[in-house]
């Protein structure tokens, strides 16, 4: 009997102002404790129907709110918030947390906004849902009948041969499981991550460096960096093709700790420290000795690779980071705008883009189809053509997760009149937001037909 408890892999859950571990499950079935790194603060204020939280500081400052009266706190102070009581808290602290009973669907009511994190207050619409979300997230008996007709459906997916999930029909039929799975899917970021993990993409970002002059710059920023494997990969496959450029590499994760391990760059042999995933899956023996020197059953990043990345905790959603990072000419953001709910991640795209110098360049997968196209067409990015396919299909991970799960990744299909712009995991982004290319000009055209 285990009676000594770790952090999991990833946060249970997030939101605009902080990270959330639940420990567990505990022996105790009424009980439940959280690790929380407070970043700014709860986004929003709620009620609860039944639970009773109690909240200890183990370090930082802050306030909570409780039934409109606010109450500062400091280390070691101890906030009990009964039920049917509103309340939210602000600042940058570490808390634990214990809820009794444990927290169930349907017990919080949100009330509105925290301005202290979404910067204004209005009346919160988190929790109204249209009527058929609230169809397909429904439970019976604390399941939901959805789960597993999607678990179902996926496994039939797989036993198919392409030749019939490919026939237009049964492509229709994906796309609705896939509607389905976005709908009830828990968004929240995780830590997997794996070296050389889309190699389209890092082909495409050693022919880019023929635009750079010999000893010339390049400022480069990786978003959503993790424990660090996508980030090393871009800047190995940058050096080892031209070790004259004068790499300048930002690397950004809204995880203190994703960070703290990228920085070290140990990894197990066998698995990442926050996740289960294989790091070093997609390389073959000569990569590995390539980029690593072997500490044990550990490997160890060279530190010819490793030299001169900046690592830091940030949020990309957050307008500042511009300030923070400055203009890059090579932005690379995926996998992790797929965890955002569609609104969160447009506008998480949008402060993104205004990151890259114009003339630069957008790598940008693992997210929403509809998310990108409504982005890339309302900003007028172009999307690249070069290594098109190969880089929509590179990622082993998200065509396994299609059409059952909500980070899948949605076939190519040509007969689409937006297929260019769609499908594009690259763009050049302009000077002044506008098409360039007669090319886009023509997609441009053709969506609009078809929108119409």
């Amino acid at each position: 009997m285990s009676y000594i408890y770790s952090l999991p892999a990833s946060a249970s859950f997030t939101g605009k102002g902080l990270l959330g571990y639940t420990f567990g499950p505990l022996k105790q079935k009424d009980c439940e404790i959280y690790y929380i790194e407070v970043e700014k603060g709860h986004d929003v204020f709620m009620i609860s129907r039944k639970i009773t939280r109690t909240y200890y500081v183990l370090s930082g400052t802050g306030q909570f709110i409780i039934d409109s009266q606010s109450y500062p706190i400091t280390q070691g102070m101890l906030v009990e918030v009964p039920p049917r009581v509103e309340y939210c808290y602000s600042g940058k602290m570490t808390l634990i947390a214990i809820s009794k009973p444990r927290w169930f669907r349907g017990n919080d009511r949100f009330t509105k906004w925290n301005p202290d994190v979404v910067g204004h207050d209005a009346v919160c619409a988190v929790e109204r849902k249209p009527w058929v979300t609230r169809v397909v997230r429904a439970r019976v008996f604390g399941k939901a009948p959805v789960n597993g007709y999607l678990r179902l459906n996926q496994k039939m997916w797989h036993i198919l041969p392409s030749f019939i999930t490919s026939f237009r029909p049964i492509w229709l039929y994906g796309n609705l499981l896939h509607k389905v799975a976005r709908m009830q899917g828990t968004r929240a970021q995780a830590f997997a991550t794996l070296f050389f993990r889309n190699r389209p993409q890092l082909e495409l970002i050693r022919r880019l460096l023929t635009r750079v002059a010999k000893g010339g710059s390049l400022k480069v920023a990786v978003l959503g960096c993790s424990t660090g494997a996508e980030a090393y990969s871009v800047a190995w496959t940058i050096r080892s093709a031209r070790p004259d450029i004068k790499l300048t590499l930002s690397a950004v994760d809204i995880s203190r700790e994703a960070v703290n391990v990228a920085r070290g760059g140990l990894y197990s042999a066998v698995n990442s420290r926050l996740s289960d995933t294989h790091v070093c899956e997609t390389m073959t023996a000569a990569e590995i000795e390539t980029l690593f020197d072997r500490e044990g059953d550990a490997l160890r990043i060279k530190p010819w690779i490793k030299e001169g990345i900046c690592w830091r905790a940030g949020d990309a959603r957050e307008p500042e980071i511009l300030d923070t990072l400055g203009q890059q000419d090579i932005v690379v953001a995926n996998n992790f705008l797929c965890h955002m709910e569609p609104s969160e991640a447009k506008n998480c795209l949008r402060n993104i883009g205004r990151l890259v110098t114009p003339g630069g360049n957008l790598f940008v997968s693992g997210v929403d189809l509809d998310v990108r196209t409504e982005v890339a067409r309302e900003l007028g990015w172009d999307p690249m053509q070069e290594l098109f396919e190969e880089i929509h299909y590179g990622d082993p991970y998200l065509g396994r997760y299609w059409p059952s799960q909500y980070a899948g990744l949605e076939p190519l299909d040509k007969r689409r009149q937006d297929w260019r712009i769609r499908y594009a995991a690259v763009f050049r982004v302009n000077v002044n937001g506008t098409p360039q290319s007669e090319q886009r000009r023509e997609d441009l055209a053709d969506d609009t037909r078809m929108d119409a």
